[in-house]
């Protein structure tokens, strides 16, 4: 298969947004982030709905892309051995060092911990409840805050492993093949549907949890996404075809949210005796949930086209960002919590601070994966990179960083 330049730089964008979207937890009313800031800004809550709705399931369906591109059909055992160690090996290690930095600010914080982080550490280190609940996941004893996104994607790989007899069988690929060549532009809408059943009826009776047991809607969500990149991964007709429809899948793309958000804010600021009583007695609720899935699957489908569209093409700077992504995602939410919790107390103002926290994070993961991970063999296989130190001179092939 030729080069998918534009699946690497979408990943990197992808993470990019990420960083930038913990950021923005610290400052958002009513936060349940890890760490709050007491600057607050009411107009957060739409910008993180804008990402919100299509950021996991990107990056879901870009791992299920990578996959489908690497054919692991061809090795399955080792595929799996080497997928485990990729996402498990990062995940223990992240939990045990990286996110009990983020434990450690949450509970002095909110000042259920007594300051002291080797102390803190210690105890941590013993993988037992906290009885006094100190931080996201106390009871458990250890947490994995961001990384659950690895766990997840382990879970998924090996269930997609399983399935891949079936979705490489002569029936599966021509499902698949068919599905690439809808006749006409409306039907790349049709799964909309789908996740528009999962917001009625999965969401309200199993909420988002992160703790990846009994978390059934993310579950049919994401699976979905990943499900849907691996099919369409090597079939030409629907990239083609996606490419011509970029305009009108951003199209809608732009009207649904404009639906949710017009909804949401009417829902916040108009008050009830206001709204004409024909229109009191919609479906609201469902209007909006039919937005939101159209949102988040026309959305999907307008990045990968316009993706592939300009991104396609080799670029100087992408395999060095790809090689880095892995080491950035687990060290970025540590660094903001960290930095947050030394700037909070100074009060610098309702810009300065958001802008140092941000700087000194992308700093902060810029200079410990460049002078620190990327050169210390034992280091890489504990981020998630190779073995050996390739030190940007090679091109990081589209299955070799996190998926």
């Amino acid at each position: 298969m030729p080069r998918r330049h534009d699946i690497d730089a979408l990943r990197v964008a992808a993470f990019a947004i990420l960083i930038l979207y913990h950021v923005s937890g610290v400052y958002q009313v009513d936060s349940d982030f890890h760490i709050a800031s007491s600057y607050r800004h009411e107009w957060l809550d739409y910008v993180r709905i804008v990402f919100n709705r299509w950021r996991m399931p990107l990056l879901f369906a870009i791992s299920g892309i990578a996959i489908g591109l690497s054919l692991p059909g061809r090795g399955l055992p080792g595929f799996a051995l080497r997928r485990s160690l990729r996402l498990l090996l990062p995940l223990a290690f992240g939990m045990l060092f990286i996110v009990s930095v983020q434990a450690y600010c949450e509970g002095v914080a909110k000042g259920t911990l007594e300051p002291g982080f080797l102390r803190f550490l210690g105890r941590y280190l013993q993988v037992r409840p906290w009885p006094e609940a100190g931080f996201s996941g106390a009871e458990y004893g250890i947490t994995w805050n961001h990384l659950w996104y690895l766990a997840y994607l382990w879970v998924y790989s090996m269930a997609l492993l399983a399935l891949t007899p079936l979705l490489d069988s002569r029936p599966g690929t021509r499902l698949a093949a068919w599905l690439a060549r809808p006749r006409h532009g409306a039907l790349m809408l049709l799964p909309a549907g789908l996740f528009f059943g999962y917001l009625v009826v999965l969401a309200p009776r199993f909420p988002p949890t992160h703790a990846l047991v009994g978390d059934w809607y993310l579950h049919a969500e994401y699976f979905s996404v990943f499900l849907f990149g691996y099919a369409m991964a090597r079939q030409d007709a629907f990239w083609t075809r996606l490419q011509d429809l970029r305009w009108p899948m951003l199209a809608v793309a732009v009207a649904a949210i404009c639906v949710e958000l017009l909804l949401k804010a009417a829902g916040q600021y108009l008050p009830a005796g206001d709204i004409p009583p024909a229109l009191a007695h919609l479906p609201w609720g469902r209007i909006e949930r039919g937005a939101r899935a159209v949102y988040m699957w026309s959305t999907l489908l307008a990045i990968f086209a316009w993706g592939h569209t300009l991104l396609n093409r080799p670029m100087r700077c992408l395999p060095y960002a790809s090689e880095a992504v892995y080491p950035w995602y687990i060290l970025h939410q540590s660094l903001i919590v960290l930095v947050a919790y030394w700037l909070i107390p100074l009060r610098l103002g309702a810009w300065l601070e958001p802008a140092l926290v941000t700087l000194a994070t992308i700093g902060g993961c810029l200079l410990l994966h460049e002078f620190v991970i990327r050169r210390v063999s034992l280091l890489r296989p504990l981020f998630g990179l190779k073995p050996e130190l390739s030190c940007g001179r090679t091109a990081t092939p589209v299955a070799a960083t996190i998926r």
